[in-house]
């Protein structure tokens, strides 16, 4: 066969901004177009010329609809790309939700930072805008797992349950004769709302995450410590504040509070849910059940046991209410979203507690809160962090090192490559070291930016 190439774009030194080029050829196919969050000189990156024109990539795949893995779709487009753009049912539903309130964000920012005058630019530019998307969404193509689709002659790929978040698959291509995987974000073996991820049996190159490739997740009840923390709040009578992503993490997160509720564990305090993608996402676990383990008839159970807000002058009834109670607001990572404002008005406050559910990149609010920032900027001020802090592992929807193992173990013969990439640097080398230290295993940690020729 000819040597084919792969360009690291993204998620190559780092978490997010995932994007891989396969270039055969004249062909080319793009495997995600994510955003790249946390520090600036990542989301600079954002901004930046493609390394080669859009317009001649032949097709995306989408491994699932996080804004990591899709986000800057709208910007390839806006500049030229107009191929099909493939993914399962679930994750480009996801996709169309993430890409519509990402482009508001964008410009809803770019707006305010000119109000306010706290960006260094006189004219603060979105990335990209609602018209971006909306010239995105027609090229969207679903297609179902295990189903293989041709590229050309000799080149082909199909989409395999990856649990992590409704839709999340990893990608099997083949070409001319070789295996390429491409893991995606892995999920968990037990995870309360989603099934075990499949796992491939065959792989010549392999591009593994390594988010967690150095941790170990707690086998601990899920639900105990967050119990803890807002029993605690409880009885400070604060606020106990949940920064969630909007896909699955959310959902999961309600789920565990209805069950501690029924079990009387946390007392029947209020419930907030302040997440306008997020209640979008829930329409989709009904309208996917055999995506996930939850009886259909459960879901509407569980939305009448908390307060779903999508208006934000709802947002300020919330903080106003002087009752201890439970915020689970966008963003994940405190890079966005509504919990911002909640942030701006509770940070300062000792009796509140802030509980992080999921990775936090570095860079970001979330990690700068884990590594005991003092305060905060929000929305161009800054403000003092008096609030309690604590993550809890146990709740993230990434495999962790052993986890990430258990998924390549079915892998009969030695992939002739494997590249670590989403993940810091800490945590790639240590997988590497593990991969090699139990299975003989050579990874590589590409760079980004960086081409490979196979």
């Amino acid at each position: 066969m000819s040597p084919f190439k792969i360009h690291f774009w993204g998620a190559a030194g780092g978490v997010t901004g995932s994007k891989f080029l396969v270039e055969s050829g004249e062909d080319r196919v793009l495997v995600d177009c994510g955003l790249f969050q946390g520090l600036k000189e990542r989301r600079l990156l954002n901004r930046a010329p493609w390394p080669l024109a859009p317009e001649s990539i032949r097709a995306v795949l989408l491994t699932h609809g996080h804004l990591d893995h899709v986000g800057l779709l709208p910007r390839l487009v806006r500049q030229g790309f107009r191929g099909p753009v493939y993914g399962t049912p679930p994750s480009l539903e996801v996709a169309r939700i993430v890409l519509e309130d990402s482009a508001e964000i964008q410009v809803e920012e770019a707006e305010k930072a000119a109000r306010e005058g706290y960006s260094r630019h006189a004219r603060p530019e979105p990335l990209y805008e609602p018209a971006d998307v909306a010239l995105s969404l027609p090229l969207l193509q679903s297609v179902s797992l295990e189903e293989w689709r041709q590229i050309r002659p000799g080149w082909r790929f199909r989409f395999r349950y990856n649990g992590h978040i409704l839709g999340a698959a990893f990608i099997e291509m083949d070409l001319d004769g070789k295996r390429l995987v491409f893991s995606g974000d892995v999920g968990r073996p037990e995870d309360p709302l989603l099934y075990p991820p499949q796992r491939p049996d065959r792989a010549d190159v392999l591009l593994l995450e390594s988010t967690y490739g150095n941790t170990l997740h707690p086998k601990d009840d899920m639900g105990r410590d967050l119990a803890l923390e807002i029993n605690a709040a409880v009885r400070d009578r604060g606020t106990c504040i949940i920064p969630s992503f909007a896909v699955e993490r959310l959902q999961t997160v309600v789920y565990l509070l209805w069950q501690l509720r029924k079990a009387n564990r946390i007392p029947p305090l209020p419930i907030y849910v302040d997440s306008p993608m997020g209640i979008d996402v829930w329409s989709l676990f009904q309208r996917f059940p055999q995506w996930h383990r939850l009886p259909e008839d459960q879901f509407g159970i569980m939305a009448r046991s908390v307060t779903l807000i999508r208006e934000y002058r709802d947002t300020w009834k919330a903080i106003d209410d002087s009752r201890p109670k439970v915020v689970v607001a966008g963003s994940g990572m405190l890079s966005g979203g509504r919990v911002l404002t909640y942030l701006s008005q509770l940070l300062d406050q000792e009796t509140t507690r802030i509980v992080l559910v999921g990775f936090q990149a570095e860079g970001t609010r979330g990690r700068n809160l884990l590594e005991g920032a003092h305060e905060l900027k929000l929305f161009g001020r800054y403000t003092r962090v008096a609030a309690k802090v604590r993550q809890l592992d146990a709740l993230s929807a990434h495999a962790d090192q052993e986890e990430l193992l258990w998924w390549t173990s079915q892998i009969r013969e030695r992939p002739a490559h494997v590249f670590l990439v989403h993940g810091e640097e800490t945590a790639r080398d240590a997988l590497r070291v593990k991969l090699y230290t139990e299975r003989g295993w050579e990874a590589e940690m590409p760079q980004q930016g960086q081409v490979v020729t196979l």
